[in-house]
């Protein structure tokens, strides 16, 4: 039986329900990226990605954005006969996941592209059981079409981050500065709830997460 080991990143006590079984050297990975306050899918998000991928049984899983590798990792780990392609744009972050990969034994299954996300899916072929979008929230819409093509009919993308602050919800008023990309996101949930070959729920996990699914023919 796999031993597992449990990283903390809570909100509140009555998140403590959500808190994600994870190998021990994927626990100290996360832990040293949360030190470091690189991006990492806090407690909540994670266990509903994997909850999501433990639902889906994925063979092929894209995301966009990979950090340090924590979350392609995790559901490496979960979906042991899935595929992973994963695409990061910043070097340094890129080298760690592809170390980070190699010393969990996942590399084989792992294809990690240096990259920019909008290049690389262009380039992509086949499609994917399951895509986590969590790149630059600005260019999500601007992605949508292509990630559709790539999602396979009943397929599911996941989009982080989509309520963040409260700004496309309206619970907090949006910084000037900030306005652009408030916009952006505003006009992702906008295509996607009102997209007919998709059916979306938006729900309040971390900063807010748009489910999608890519309805069978």
């Amino acid at each position: 039986m796999q031993e597992f080991s449990y990283a903390h990143r809570n909100t509140s006590s009555k998140d403590r329900w959500n808190t994600p079984q994870l190998t021990p050297e994927l626990a100290a990975a996360r832990e040293s990226a949360f030190s470091r306050e690189i991006p990492v899918a806090a407690d909540d998000t994670l266990c509903f990605v994997l909850a999501q991928a433990a639902a889906i049984k994925p063979r092929r899983v894209l995301e966009l954005g990979t950090a340090v590798g924590i979350t392609s990792a995790a559901l490496a780990l979960a979906c042991p006969h899935a595929h992973i392609t994963t695409v990061e744009r910043e070097q340094k972050f890129y080298d760690e996941a592809v170390q980070n990969f190699n010393s969990l034994g996942i590399s084989p299954r792992v294809c990690a592209i240096l990259g920019d996300a909008g290049e690389v899916i262009s380039t992509l072929s086949g499609q994917f059981d399951m895509i986590f979008l969590d790149c630059a929230k600005v260019q999500y819409v601007k992605y949508l079409p292509r990630l559709k093509e790539l999602l396979s009919f009943g397929g599911v993308l996941l989009a982080d981050d989509v309520l963040l602050y409260g700004w496309a919800s309206g619970e907090a008023e949006v910084p000037k500065k900030r306005k652009m990309l408030a916009q952006h996101i505003e006009e992702y949930l906008s295509a996607v709830t009102a997209d007919g070959e998709l059916v979306t729920a938006v729900v309040k996990v971390g900063d807010g997460m748009a489910v999608s699914v890519k309805k069978q023919l």
